[in-house]
């Protein structure tokens, strides 16, 4: 549904965007608006079968949609080092005892086993099992970050042009409609010569506890510098959207809050050690984790509801995430933005911030001809020449479904197909179209550190 409404409500309503809308709710795709999108249009001629290394958040995702499109996908292999995780998931998905593997390495010790390998993986475990996998004749699902450096992102980029394989990296927001519906303005020339684009990721102060403190992505050496961690997403957008090359990049930004220094005076270690401030810290794991129980997935609890008290306290007792946030061993930053200049002198920046009580991407681009504003949950086109503003609304044209806007399961169905059909055209978020972005996101990390300005060169 489209609708036209005034200036003067128009400006109200941009006015909102800048406040916290809370969490953005989940869709998936509509086919009525997405031409250019497989998903729920065409399906796979034959049942494609799967590995998934790596049973975690993400493993489980991209698994999940051969439990709801079963004839389109069958996970038949897995391997995770922790045992719960790997029980759990050969039981969700049927895989046979002689198919469970601790290590990726045991996989690629075996024949082929199926068409299409996924890795889940931890960041500095992309590099081996993808080479592994493309070397054995796999398809490939690609966890977003490529890899851990410019030269292993390329090493897989040139190993798989020798072995013409299907890859798709999990920059999922390309098939999410929101991001899709921008991609089609912009394509319209609705806004006339796009000049400039700024772009905000709110990650929001309890997720970023979680995952950048206390959690997996919490060390550059570990994992890679949250730019490309957390944010690679958005540098694949811009350049998406952009359309056209990133010739310089620059960045400030760094770990200002999460550190010893900073810690209250009465603190512990841990949060269940008798933290005189523990009750009042918005960061208390015992608050987020066991009194609010949000975030949990990570602790792998029992399925029984009455053990699960007792089982947080005791990870939290001993695990990473009963730390305290100004005590851990974390050093990405919790702020940062990057400035870049694309051909045609298109500028775009981009701001990475920790300390929001919100999250839901916010976007503003600016045309000759018009301007969008948006926040993932309603678009706002302002059309210059006749004064009119309309007004995009998500839910209105997706229904919920897979989590990042939908744009989960929409990945997953173009690379099938893509695999079906032997045609990486099929996909936008291919290796090609993913590289230039992680170079914007290397070079921006560069540029922080050393406080210059970086010319991107591609060659």
């Amino acid at each position: 549904m489209k609708g036209k409404i005034n200036r003067r409500e128009s400006l109200k309503s941009l006015g909102l965007l800048g406040l916290g809308l809370g969490q953005v709710e989940e869709f998936t795709f509509s086919k009525n608006y997405l031409p250019n999108s497989s998903f729920q249009n065409e399906k796979t001629s034959r049942k494609l079968t799967a590995i998934t290394c790596g049973a975690g958040a993400r493993g489980n995702t991209y698994g999940n949609y051969a439990l709801k499109f079963p004839d389109e996908l069958d996970i038949v292999g897995v391997a995770e080092p922790i045992e719960i995780r790997r029980k759990r998931y050969s039981e969700k998905h049927n895989i046979s005892i002689k198919n469970q593997f601790t290590t990726w390495e045991e996989f690629f010790d075996k024949p082929k086993m199926a068409d299409i390998c996924i890795i889940t993986t931890p960041d500095d475990l992309h590099y081996g099992p993808a080479m592994a996998a493309l070397e054995k004749g796999y398809q490939l699902l690609l966890e977003k970050p490529i890899a851990q450096t410019w030269k292993e992102c390329n090493d897989i980029l040139q190993l798989q042009k020798q072995k013409n394989a299907i890859v798709a990296v999990c920059h999922v927001l390309r098939y999410a409609p929101y991001y899709r519906k921008i991609k089609e303005i912009l394509e319209s020339n609705r806004l006339g010569q796009l000049v400039s684009v700024q772009h905000f990721e709110p990650i929001q102060y309890v997720h970023m506890a979680h995952s950048f403190v206390r959690g997996n992505w919490r060390r550059k050496d570990e994992t890679n510098p949250i730019i490309l961690a957390k944010s690679c997403h958005d540098m694949d957008m811009l350049r998406w959207w952009i359309n056209k090359p990133c010739n310089y990049v620059s960045s400030f930004g760094s770990l200002s809050w999460f550190k010893k220094e900073n810690a209250p005076e009465g603190s512990t270690k841990r949060c269940t050690d008798g933290c005189a401030v523990e009750s009042t810290c918005p960061y208390s794991a015992l608050r987020i984790y066991h009194r609010e129980r949000i975030w949990l997935h990570v602790l792998d609890l029992p399925e029984e509801k009455e053990k699960q008290g007792e089982a947080i306290l005791d990870r939290l007792k001993t695990g990473p995430y009963g730390r305290c946030v100004y005590q851990c061993d974390n050093d990405v930053a919790d702020h940062q933005i990057v400035s870049m200049e694309f051909d045609d002198d298109i500028t775009a920046n981009f701001s990475m911030e920790a300390f929001t009580d919100y999250w839901g991407r916010r976007t503003r681009i600016m045309g000759s001809m018009g301007c969008i504003v948006g926040d993932e949950e309603d678009l706002y086109i302002s059309d210059f020449s006749t004064k009119e503003v309309e007004h995009w609304i998500t839910k209105e044209y997706a229904e919920r479904d897979s989590g990042h806007g939908g744009g989960d399961f929409g990945l997953v169905s173009d690379f099938l197909l893509a695999v079906d059909k032997n045609d990486q055209s099929l996909l936008t978020s291919n290796l090609d179209a993913s590289m230039e972005s992680h170079l914007m996101a290397f070079m921006a990390e560069e540029s922080r550190l050393e406080k210059v300005v970086k010319k991107l060169n591609l060659g």
